[in-house]
């Protein structure tokens, strides 16, 4: 179907987000980019803002209610993300079921009107925006990055270096798993001896 790699994105797409969370402290969450300007969402508002985001698009947009509320009850880390992962799994089983005829209607995207595959499309990209800021935070804290679409500094830098492409966890599965017992991500290697950017600071 001319529509499946949409369907294989937004699949890819649960895991990359999981993947950020479960890098996460519990302590984290409340911490901003700037601590004295409140206009820099924290990592807790970013969780929320995505499973209602996400949860208002498929429900209102796409016609896919998943019948559950969209945040946890109560909002901890592992929490949002067993949340996430479980109505975002649905929403994925529920777009394998969608025919071409369905991708190609067009309906109400705010004031104009917009294909469902064009709406799932904004959608990724809507997700992939917020969790690049969280990206940012995360390296902000002091944390470590794991891949997203490729190599990080903590992966080993750039890929012409032969940099590696590695993810804390195989799968969601894992993931719940290991985070719901303290965390068994894997090893990763740092950035070595070489520069991890193009554009390495020039030594005076």
């Amino acid at each position: 179907m001319e529509y499946d790699f949409l369907i294989d994105t937004y699949k890819t797409e649960r895991m990359k987000t999981l993947s950020a969370w479960s890098t996460l402290k519990d302590d984290d969450l409340s911490i901003r980019p700037n601590p004295k300007d409140r206009r820099g969402r924290n990592a807790l508002e970013h969780m929320v803002h995505q499973c209602v985001g996400e949860n208002n698009c498929f429900c209102k947009m796409l016609g896919i209610d998943v019948g559950a509320p969209p945040l946890p009850e109560k909002e901890t880390r592992l929490e949002f993300m067993k949340r996430y992962a479980e109505d975002s799994g649905k929403r994925f089983a529920a777009l394998q079921e969608k025919n071409k005829a369905w991708w190609e209607e067009q309906v109400p995207f705010f004031e104009v009107k917009r294909s469902r595959a064009w709406i799932l499309t904004r959608r990724i990209a809507h997700t992939a925006h917020h969790r690049g800021q969280l990206t940012i935070m995360l390296r902000i804290i002091g944390r470590d990055i794991y891949s997203t679409y490729g190599p990080s500094a903590d992966t080993g830098g750039l890929p012409l270096n032969n940099a590696l492409t590695i993810y804390p966890y195989p799968d969601i599965e894992t993931l719940l798993k290991e985070e719901s017992t303290g965390g068994d991500k894997a090893p990763l290697p740092g950035p070595g001896d070489k520069p991890c950017t193009e554009r390495p600071d020039k030594k005076s």
